[in-house]
């Protein structure tokens, strides 16, 4: 998996660039065997014309009457929907072809998306996967396991990193604490000696002590880090020194 020396990542760093698909006349025997085979939970349906006309996933399938898990008719919602809301549901949990299942709003990407838009847009929608596109055809498919795959690259990339010495080290930490807002950089003194990283000062917020030994240890050549933090409560003024 190939970076191109940026520090932004697009989607076209993570997609998937050979993508499986469905289309719209495509059996439903046809698609699970497909998904089982290929152990995805969601594929992109494209027409004749190479054009992308819908998604199937898992959620589309959860209710099936094969597995008796379709919805039950109720007189309430034809009260309030009419009988054409249960002759849709009755399709949707009793026909056999993928235009009939298929989610019709795909959301889409291009490959020069930022990765972290990527991921607002999976989170924001609640979705697995996204489908990159450029212009009306598909050229690839960004899945959570994508991201774990990039993300996995990236730490073995960092895996053996050169050790800096003292005043690297020290410089690094400050430069991350300075871009932290969480950071209380004014009340916490850091030295480093010999690799050996010391925190010591005022925090007003117990959770930045975790925040600020994660800082430390992610520098290439800390060896230990010693917390010599104490929290002290804005309300009640109560302090807190670590376990030494």
């Amino acid at each position: 998996m190939a970076f191109h020396g940026r520090t932004d990542m697009q989607a076209q760093d993570v997609m998937t660039r050979r993508v499986e698909s469905l289309a719209p006349e495509a059996t439903l025997l046809r698609a699970l065997t497909l998904m089982l085979d290929l152990r995805v939970s969601g594929l992109p349906v494209i027409d004749d014309s190479g054009r992308l006309v819908g998604i199937l996933t898992e959620g589309d399938l959860l209710r099936r009457a094969e597995n008796d898990t379709e919805r039950a008719p109720t007189r309430w919602k034809d009260f309030l929907f009419g009988p054409g809301r249960q002759a849709a549901e009755y399709v949707h949990s009793h026909s056999r072809q993928v235009a009939d299942l298929m989610t019709r709003e795909v959301v889409t990407v291009t490959q020069a998306t930022p990765l972290a838009d990527v991921v607002g847009l999976m989170e924001a929608r609640h979705i697995k996967r996204v489908v990159v596109c450029d212009g009306d055809q598909v050229v690839g498919l960004i899945s959570r396991a994508d991201l774990l795959r990039a993300l996995r690259a990236r730490l073995e990339q960092a895996a053996s990193p050169a050790p800096l010495p003292d005043i690297e080290i020290y410089d690094r930490i400050m430069a991350e604490f300075a871009q932290q807002l969480w950071a209380p950089a004014d009340s916490v003194k850091v030295d480093v000696d010999a690799g050996i990283v010391v925190l010591d000062g005022v925090i007003m917020d117990e959770r930045d002590r975790a925040a600020m030994l994660v800082v430390a240890r992610n520098i290439p050549g800390v060896k230990a880090v010693r917390d010599h933090l104490t929290w002290v409560e804005p309300t009640t003024g109560a302090t807190l020194e670590p376990d030494m």
